[in-house]
């Protein structure tokens, strides 16, 4: 069973998580890692969620404010041992519950376009893809995608 709190970054098991998901981020996307670093700082995220499988912090998914209306999400990780378990999806979904409870009307979030597993993921649950926004406009392996919450 999958358990999820609704915690901060300042959370210990979010922090390893992330730690964790850097480096396979440094390893996966060599050279221009550092440009993408820069734009997933953790300090000071209100909205964070961590999940749990027999009381080990397995994934995790941050969503921090866009626009007026809109939640950008970050930081999804899922520990490689606990794939394909549908970790990744509960703590999607409870991001966006979360947003909506904030009163938000979508969210938007980037990836990488070889990051196949988290584009079917998204896709899944009715992401469409986007123009590439802010930071990432025209940033060649970036892919935007958006979802409305109403």
């Amino acid at each position: 069973m999958i358990e999820l709190i609704r915690t901060t970054s300042e959370n210990p098991d979010f922090q390893s998580l992330v730690s964790k998901l850097d480096q396979y981020l440094a390893i996966r996307n060599g050279e221009s890692n550092d440009f993408y670093t820069q734009f997933n700082k953790i300090d000071l995220i209100q909205h964070v969620i961590v999940a749990y499988m027999d009381d080990k912090a397995v994934g995790c998914g941050a969503i921090k404010q866009f626009d007026q209306d809109s939640m950008e999400v970050k930081r999804m990780f899922v520990l490689p041992e606990c794939r394909g378990q549908g970790v990744a999806g509960e703590v999607l979904k409870g991001l966006e519950l979360w947003a909506g409870d904030l009163g938000m009307e979508k969210c938007v979030l980037e990836t990488g376009d070889d990051m196949t597993d988290a584009i079917g993921l998204y896709q899944k649950f009715g992401y469409i893809r986007i123009p590439n926004y802010g930071q990432y406009f025209g940033v060649e392996g970036s892919v935007c995608f958006e979802k409305s919450l109403s």
